[in-house]
């Protein structure tokens, strides 16, 4: 591989989600001929076989399919009856579909700061944070990693405040035993392509113990109609097509092979960050020593004005790479009528300005692992030098 340049396609991409598709190719297609030969296009067996699969992984009563991981949130807060005059406590270090479900309902997102290690909610900012108002919080267990649910579950339980786990990132994860999923009232998970389970579209799962508010959810992502044609709640049209589920069943049988070969890669990564003596110059991403990281993306945090350049010098040798994520929530331009400033979230600011995340995903070969790390070092000394 040259070090010079570059092809025009990466030669390490971020995500290969079609490796892992073609090596499944006679399944995928068998399940999906099964499927289209029923006619059962929603509603088919396989989705029923599903929620059952992602009920017992999580250990929880009830899992419930739906449209995306979007909507497994919207309708969590919708079952709780969450709206206008209520407040929900999310991380400004997250994906937006965190707060937008609150948004949406006309709830009041309360954004908080995270751990600078975890990067997941912290416990200590989200009691300064909790008011008379506050309805709900949802932690993200995010890029693979579970939130300090201990702590968060003590929180809501003496606030008397719901926990709806974003869970997006997270299949599989656990935290002490218990996996993602079954802490709060409801956990939310994602299949989109690019996740540890992905599908080969949208789609989305939620989780409770709760078979009162389980019922709620599928009446409400289905119009809010039961009976037929009587609607006693105003919901959306939420489902996960059979074809999908289908797909995603063939997958989940490899998820604990893709999960080890995850972790694989990522304690590859640290062994050889540190044999290339880079750790005093990155920080790198720890392993969870509370339960089991999933690493739906190993995250790097590059010295601060130095992330961009490094990006663009991988990209440069066709290593692909992401911001995940450039700009917190508290500072995007939908939410500026809340009032936050920069330097409200110090350490969520802090993160979207030196984060970049690397491949991970499990077809990735120790080679190119070495090629990643060659380059990061090159780079680094590239760096020093000029500050000499």
């Amino acid at each position: 591989m040259s070090g010079h340049g570059g092809p025009p396609h990466p030669t390490v991409p971020l995500v290969d989600v079609q490796v892992s598709n073609t090596s499944l190719a006679a399944e995928l297609e068998a399940a999906v001929r099964e499927v289209v030969q029923s006619g059962r296009y929603l509603f088919g067996p396989q989705v029923e076989q599903l929620e059952a699969a992602v009920a017992r992984l999580c250990g929880v009563e009830q899992a419930i399919a739906c449209a995306s991981g979007s909507d497994a949130l919207l309708l969590s807060l919708m079952a709780l009856d969450i709206g206008p005059g209520d407040e929900v406590i999310v991380p400004a270090f997250t994906f937006f579909a965190t707060a937008s479900a609150a948004w949406r309902l006309g709830a009041k997102p309360v954004f908080v700061d995270v751990d600078a290690e975890s990067f997941t909610l912290d416990p200590d900012r989200v009691a300064e944070a909790i008011s008379a108002k506050t309805r709900a919080i949802i932690p993200v267990h995010l890029f693979g990693r579970c939130a300090r649910m201990p702590e968060l579950v003590a929180l809501a339980s003496q606030h008397g405040i719901s926990l709806v786990e974003d869970a997006a990132q997270a299949i599989g994860a656990d935290y002490q035993g218990r996996h993602a999923g079954a802490w709060g009232t409801f956990g939310c998970f994602s299949f989109y392509p690019t996740k540890n389970l992905g599908g080969c579209g949208d789609g989305g799962m939620i989780t409770t113990s709760d078979r009162s508010l389980a019922a709620k959810i599928r009446i409400l992502a289905n119009h809010g109609m039961n009976p037929r044609y009587v609607h006693r709640h105003v919901g959306i049209n939420s489902r996960l097509d059979t074809i999908q589920a289908a797909i995603l069943l063939v997958k989940l049988a490899r998820l604990d092979g893709w999960t080890r070969a995850r972790k694989q890669h990522a304690a590859y990564y640290t062994q050889r960050f540190a044999e290339a003596g880079l750790t005093d110059w990155l920080h790198l991403p720890p392993d969870d020593p509370h339960g089991t990281h999933v690493w739906n993306q190993y995250t790097i945090r590059v010295p601060a004005g130095q992330r961009d350049s490094l990006r663009q010098w991988l990209a440069q040798r066709g290593i692909g790479t992401e911001i995940y994520y450039p700009i917190p929530l508290h500072l995007q331009p939908c939410f500026r009528s809340l009032g936050y400033q920069p330097g409200d979230l110090p350490v969520c600011e802090m993160l979207a300005s030196e984060v970049l995340s690397l491949p991970v995903y499990p077809e990735l070969t120790e080679s190119q692992q070495d090629y990643i790390v060659e380059q990061i070092g090159r780079f680094a000394r590239g760096q020093q030098q000029a500050a000499a």
